[in-house]
C-alpha cells in the first residue's frame, strides 16, 4: 500500500504545495548542514541583541552579563536541537506531534500556547522595526510596521523551501557586517565610555540565565517544521549538533553584543546602538547592518508565521479533519500575518513592556510541553511513533490523553507561586526577591509526571510502529471509530 497522495510539494511558482500531512520519502531533501545557518540566522539579528542590554539595564556588568547569557543559551538550546531530530524520523510538523502525548484533540490545549508564541514575537519584531526605523530614518510607523508585514506573509505563503532560500542568502548577507560591529566592541573602534556602577547582582544574573534559556526553548515548537523535510536516514546526532550550535552561538553572540551596546553606550533603542556603533568602525557600515538586520528579522516573522499557520491548521483539524489544504494554508497565514501586524502597528507600542512579559508567558506555557514532548519520544517511546495513528482521529493515541494533559496540568500549576512579571508575582518569587524559576520547577515537574504516569501505558499506548521509509499514514476516519477498526 503507497502513501496517501493528498499534495505535491510545489503548488505554483514554487508555493509549498503541502501542510500539515506526512512528508513521503520521495519528497524529502536537504542536507544537515544547511540547518547551521538557517538556525544561526534565527538568532542573528537585532531583537536578540534587545535582550542582552536588559543586563546592564538591570545593574549586572559586562562580564557577568555574558555568564549568564551563555550559561542560559547553552541550558535553553538543549531543549530545542532535541526536537530537531523528530522531523525527519516523524515528517510531520511540530504540534501535530504531540498528539501522540496530549491526544488527538487534547493537544489543542498547548496549540493556542504555541500560536500565541509565535504571533507574540511577530508583535514584537513589528514594534520594534517601526521604532528603530522612525527614530534613525523618520520612516512613517504605520507604513514600515505594514511592510514588514507584507514581507513577512509572502515568505510564509511560499513556504518551507523559500524561508530556507531566504535564511541561507540573510545569512551571509549579514554575516560581514556584524563582524565589523564585533571588531568594534573587541578593539575599541566604536568609542562610547562605560556605564558606572555595574557590577554582580544575584536577582539581575538569574533573569539574563532565565532570558538565555527562554529564547530558544520558545523556539522547540517551531523545530520540526523545518526539519520534516530531510531524509529519513539523516543522522540524529549530527542533526541535533548542528540545530544546537548554529542556534546557541547566534544567540550568544548577539546577546553578548547587546550586553556590550547597554554597558558602554547605555543604549535604549537597538537600531540606534547598532547604527551609530558600527559606522564608528566604517561609515556607512551601520546603516547597511540596520538595514540588512531588518530585513533578517522580517525573515524570522515569516517564519514565525508559517508555523503559526501549521499549528492553527493542526488544531483546526483535530475537530475537522482533512481541512487543511495548500490553499487554507496559504489563506490562514495571511489572516495570522495580518493580525499580528495590526496588533504591532495599532495596539502595542512599548517595546520593553512587550518584550518583557512575552518571553516570560510564552516561557511558562511551552516550558512543560517540551519537557513531556522530550521525556516521551527519548524516555518512553524512544522514537517509535505510528504516523498513521498520529493522523488518525480515531487512533491508539486516543482523543484526550490523560496522561499528557495531567502532567502538563501539574507543569503549570506548579509554575504559579515562581512566576514573576510585571503584574503578578508567585509568593515564593517574592521570598526569593523577583527570582523567577519558575520554567526549571515546570521543567521538572512536568516531565517527572509525565514519565511515572507513562509506566502504566497499556498495550495499544504502547505498541507502536518505528518509523522508516514504509511508514505511511492512513486515511482519516470518523472520530468516532476505534484504533481496533482502522487497524489493517
Amino acid at each position: 500500500m503507497q502513501p496517501e497522495a493528498t499534495a505535491t510539494s510545489t503548488w505554483r511558482s514554487g508555493i509549498e504545495g503541502r501542510s500539515i500531512e506526512w512528508i513521503p520519502p520521495d519528497e524529502r531533501h536537504g542536507k544537515v548542514r544547511q540547518q547551521g545557518p538557517f538556525w544561526f540566522l534565527c538568532n542573528f539579528h537585532p531583537l536578540t541583541v534587545a535582550l542582552g542590554l536588559v543586563g546592564p539595564t538591570l545593574g549586572l556588568s559586562l562580564l557577568w552579563t555574558i555568564v549568564a547569557v551563555i550559561a542560559g543559551v547553552l541550558f535553553g538550546t538543549v531543549f530545542l536541537a532535541l526536537h530537531g531530530s523528530q522531523g525527519p524520523n516523524l515528517g510531520l510538523p511540530q504540534m501535530i506531534q504531540s498528539r501522540a502525548q496530549l491526544g488527538y484533540r487534547g493537544v489543542v490545549v498547548i496549540l493556542f500556547a504555541a500560536v500565541f508564541t509565535f504571533l507574540g514575537y511577530n508583535v514584537v519584531d513589528t514594534v520594534m522595526i517601526d521604532a528603530g526605523f522612525h527614530n534613525l530614518f523618520g520612516w512613517n510607523s504605520t507604513i514600515t510596521g505594514l511592510g514588514v508585514g507584507v514581507g513577512a506573509i509572502v515568505l510564509a505563503v511560499w513556504g518551507h523551501d523559500w524561508l530556507h532560500r531566504a535564511f541561507t542568502v540573510m545569512f551571509w548577507v549579514s554575516l560581514p557586517l556584524w563582524l565589523i560591529l564585533t571588531f568594534g566592541a573587541l578593539f575599541g573602534g566604536s568609542g562610547g565610555a562605560p556605564v558606572a556602577d555595574l557590577g554582580f547582582r544575584t536577582s539581575a544574573f538569574v533573569v539574563m540565565f532565565t532570558i538565555g534559556a527562554t529564547y530558544n526553548i520558545t523556539y522547540a515548537p517551531i523545530v520540526s517544521d523545518y526539519t520534516r523535510y530531510l531524509p529519513v536516514n539523516v543522522s540524529s546526532r549530527a542533526l541535533i549538533m548542528t540545530v544546537y550550535w548554529g542556534a546557541a552561538i547566534a544567540a550568544i553572540w548577539m546577546m553578548a553584543l547587546g550586553a556590550w551596546l547597554g554597558a558602554r553606550f547605555g543604549v535604549a533603542d537597538t537600531f540606534v546602538g547598532i547604527h551609530d556603533a558600527t559606522n564608528a568602525v566604517m561609515p556607512w557600515a551601520g546603516t547597511v547592518l540596520v538595514v540588512i538586520s531588518g530585513l533578517a528579522l522580517v525573515s524570522t516573522m515569516g517564519l514565525n508565521t508559517y508555523s503559526a499557520t501549521l499549528t492553527v491548521l493542526t488544531a483546526i483539524d483535530c475537530f475537522v479533519p482533512r481541512f487543511s489544504t495548500p490553499l487554507r494554508r496559504a489563506i490562514t497565514a495571511v489572516v495570522l500575518g495580518a493580525v499580528s501586524t495590526a496588533i504591532g502597528v495599532w495596539v502595542v507600542h512599548d517595546i520593553s513592556a512587550a518584550i518583557s512579559n512575552a518571553l516570560l508567558i510564552m516561557l511558562y506555557l511551552l516550558a512543560p510541553w517540551t519537557a513531556i514532548n522530550l521525556v516521551d519520544y527519548f524516555i518512553v517511546r524512544r522514537g517509535h511513533y505510528d504516523v498513521a495513528e498520529i493522523l488518525n482521529p480515531g487512533g491508539v493515541y486516543g482523543n484526550w490523553a490523560w496522561r499528557g494533559l495531567t502532567a502538563y496540568g501539574l507543569g503549570v500549576a506548579a509554575e504559579i507561586p515562581f512566576i514573576t512579571l510585571t503584574f503578578y508575582h508567585g509568593p515564593i518569587a517574592r521570598a526569593l526577591g523577583g527570582i523567577d524559576i519558575a520554567f526549571a520547577v515546570s521543567l521538572v515537574v512536568a516531565g517527572i509526571a509525565f514519565y511515572i504516569l507513562s509506566r502504566r501505558f497499556t498495550a495499544a499506548c504502547t505498541e507502536t510502529t518505528p518509523i522508516s521509509l514504509r511508514a505511511r499514514p492512513r486515511p482519516h476516519t470518523a472520530p468516532g471509530a476505534t484504533a481496533k477498526e482502522n487497524t489493517p
